[in-house]
C-alpha cells in the first residue's frame, strides 16, 4: 500500500510542477500548502462522523428501548431509518453542491450531525428522537455522497491515497464508536442519554476545518487548470441505465449487502447480549466486526480488479456470512469472537460493490450514471431488512427467526453477485 501511496505522491509533484505555469497563482506556495493539510484535516475528521450515530446506538439500544418505551418493531423502524435518509437526503446533496458549494454543504452536514446527537438523547419521547436521528441522518447523508467529489475535486492525482485515508477513517470511526460507548457511559454515570449525546462533541470539531472553504463554490485548482479542455470535448450521451441487467444486478446486490450491514450495526450487539455476553464485551465484538473493514478495504478492490469475473470473492464474502449467521444461532456467546470476525469479512462486500461499479463502465460518465443508480436503488431496497428484524424479534421472542431472514438474503445476495460480477459494461447494455 505505502509503494502505491508513494507512486501517487510521485505522479502528484509532476503532475502539478507541469501544470503551475500555465494555473493562476491565487495563493503562495506556503498557503496552498497549508490549506491543503487543513482539507485533509476535514476529510478525516468527517469520515471519523458518518458512522457512530448509528453504531453507538446499536451499543446502547435496550437501554434507548427501556428509557423511551419503544416497542422492538419501533426499534426495528429506528434501524431503518439510516439508508431511508441516506436514499431521500443523498439525492439533494449534488444540487446543494452546485448551489453552495460542497465544502459549505459538507460544513453544514457536521453542525446538522453535532445537532442531531446532542438533542436526540434528550427529547424524552419515539417521535422526538426519530426526528433527531434524522437532522442527524441528514447531515450523513450529504456529507457521505460529497466526500468522493471533494477528493476528486482538490487531490486528483492522489485519489486512490486519499479515498484509502478516508475509508480508513470511516471504519475506524464506526469501530470506536462500538467499543468505547458503553464504557464511556459507565464512566459518566451510566446515563445513556450521556452516552450518545458525548459523539456530538466530535461533529463540532470537525465543523472547524471547513469554515475557510465555505465561500469556494466553484472547481478545485486542478479541475479550474483542465477546464477549457473538458469543455472542448464531446460529451457522450447519456444511457438508459435501467435497460442494463448488470445495472440492476449491482443495485440489487448494493441493496442486499447494505441490509446486512445496516442490521448488523443495529442489532447484533443486541444480539450477543440477549445470549448472555456482557453489554461492554458485545459493544468489542461489534467493534470487532466493523474494524475488519479496515484492512480488507484495501485488499479486496485490489483483488477484484485483478480478476476478469469479480464472482468467487462474492461467493467467498457470502459463505463467510453463512458461516457467521449459522454460529449465531447455534452457539451466540460460545463462538461469538469467531462469528464477529466472519461477519465482518462479509460485511466487506461494501468496497467489492464500488469496486464493481467502476469496473462496470467504461467511461467517467458511465460511472457517474451507475452509481447514482445503484447506490439510490440500493439503499431504497435495504430500508425494510432492519425494521423486518425488529418485528420478528417482537413477535417471536427471540433471535432464531430474524437470524433465519438475515441468513436466507445472503443466497441472493451472492447470485446478483455473481451476476453483477461478469465481465461486461452497462454501455454496451443501456446505450441510449
Amino acid at each position: 500500500m505505502m509503494g502505491d501511496m508513494a507512486s501517487e505522491e510521485s505522479r502528484t509533484i509532476t503532475s502539478q510542477q507541469i501544470r503551475t505555469p500555465e494555473a493562476p497563482a491565487t495563493t503562495g506556495p506556503a498557503t496552498r500548502a497549508w490549506m491543503t493539510r487543513l482539507l485533509m484535516v476535514g476529510i478525516v475528521l468527517t469520515a471519523l462522523n458518518l458512522r457512530p450515530a448509528i453504531t453507538s446506538l446499536g451499543a446502547l439500544l435496550e437501554e434507548v428501548r427501556d428509557g423511551l418505551g419503544m416497542s422492538g418493531s419501533v426499534a426495528g423502524l429506528l434501524t431503518s431509518v439510516p439508508p431511508l435518509c441516506f436514499a431521500v437526503f443523498g439525492v439533494t446533496a449534488p444540487r446543494l453542491a452546485r448551489r453552495f458549494g460542497p465544502a459549505a454543504v459538507v460544513c453544514v452536514g457536521m453542525a446538522a450531525i453535532g445537532a442531531g446527537l446532542l438533542v436526540r438523547p434528550y427529547t424524552h419521547s419515539t417521535a422526538g428522537f426519530l426526528a433527531a436521528s434524522a437532522l442527524t441522518l441528514m447531515g450523513i447523508a450529504v456529507s457521505n455522497v460529497l466526500m468522493p467529489v471533494i477528493v476528486k475535486r482538490w487531490f486528483p492525482d492522489r485519489v486512490g491515497s486519499m479515498t484509502g485515508l478516508y475509508s480508513m477513517a470511516l471504519a475506524l470511526g464506526t469501530a470506536a464508536a462500538a467499543a468505547v460507548t458503553v464504557p464511556m457511559t459507565e464512566a459518566l454515570g451510566g446515563s445513556w442519554q450521556s452516552g450518545l449525546a458525548i459523539w456530538s462533541i466530535l461533529a463540532v470539531v470537525a465543523i472547524l476545518p471547513w469554515i475557510p472553504f465555505v465561500r469556494q463554490r466553484g472547481a478545485g485548482p486542478a479541475e479550474e487548470a483542465a477546464a477549457p479542455q473538458q469543455h472542448a470535448r464531446v460529451q457522450p450521451p447519456a444511457l438508459r441505465i435501467t435497460r442494463s441487467r448488470t445495472a440492476w444486478a449491482l443495485a440489487v446486490y448494493f441493496g442486499l449487502q447494505a441490509t446486512g450491514a445496516y442490521i448488523t450495526m443495529g442489532w447484533m450487539a443486541q444480539i450477543f447480549r440477549d445470549a448472555g455476553v456482557p453489554a461492554s464485551t458485545a459493544g468489542l465484538l461489534l467493534a470487532v466486526t466493523m474494524v475488519m473493514g479496515v484492512p480488507l478495504a484495501f485488499v479486496i478492490p485490489r483483488l477484484a480488479t485483478r480478476l476478469p469475473h469479480q464472482g468467487p470473492i462474492v461467493v467467498a464474502l457470502g459463505v463467510c456470512g453463512l458461516v457467521g449467521y449459522g454460529g449465531l444461532y447455534l452457539a451466540p456467546a460460545a463462538g461469538s469472537w469467531a462469528w464477529a470476525v466472519l461477519l465482518g469479512i462479509s460485511n466487506c462486500s461494501f468496497p467489492l460493490a464500488l469496486t464493481m461499479v467502476g469496473m462496470r463502465a467504461r467511461t467517467s460518465a458511465g460511472v457517474a450514471q451507475l452509481s447514482g443508480f445503484a447506490q439510490s436503488t440500493g439503499y431504497l431496497l435495504s430500508i425494510p431488512g432492519p425494521l423486518l428484524v425488529g418485528v420478528l424479534y417482537q413477535h417471536s421472542g427471540g433471535w432464531s427467526l430474524p437470524i433465519a431472514l438475515m441468513t436466507a438474503l445472503l443466497i441472493p445476495q451472492m447470485l446478483v453477485g455473481v451476476l453483477a460480477g461478469r465481465n461486461r459494461t452497462v454501455e454496451d447494455e443501456a446505450a441510449a
